[in-house]
């Protein structure tokens, strides 16, 4: 939010959770275990207000759950980000590692994909009854999770 001189407002948590993708508690909670710092309060109601440093940190946070980063993952970072550069080779180390993790999932995600569009196409081919096209789709959705279930175990 910026005021009329362009300045940066304080948020309120739900614009802070409008902004950021994250529910109210989860901010709560972030707060309590350190995520956050000190939340700054508005003096006369006690209502958190979130200040440009806490609104940038609460999105790079944001960004890093959305790429699915555990919360003991974003503490890592965030205590390697207070070692500054001399934590340059760990925090490479951090991203590399989740940025693997993240290609498995999708990965992973791209079976599901092919499993759900060849399970579309048997029930389509039911509905036409095209007995050559469902045995195409059986076999078809037999290889993905042959394949789904060889790499990652049950799962669908």
């Amino acid at each position: 939010m910026a005021s009329a001189t362009g300045e940066q407002t304080d948020l309120t948590i739900q614009q802070m959770a409008r902004r950021s993708g994250f529910s109210g508690p989860t901010l709560r909670y972030y707060e309590q275990i350190g995520l956050l710092g000190v939340v700054a309060r508005d003096e006369s109601s006690g209502h958190r207000r979130y200040g440009p440093a806490t609104v940038e940190r609460v999105e790079a946070l944001s960004c890093l759950r959305s790429a699915g980063m555990t919360v003991s993952g974003m503490r890592r970072y965030l205590d390697l980000l207070a070692e500054g550069d001399s934590a340059a080779a760990e925090t490479r180390d951090l991203f590399a590692s989740q940025a693997d993790r993240l290609a498995a999932d999708i990965e992973q995600l791209q079976l599901r994909l092919v499993y759900l569009r060849g399970k579309a196409r048997l029930w389509d081919a039911r509905v036409r009854g095209d007995a050559d096209a469902e045995k195409q789709a059986i076999a078809e959705v037999t290889r993905v999770m042959d394949h789904i279930f060889s790499t990652e175990g049950p799962g669908i």
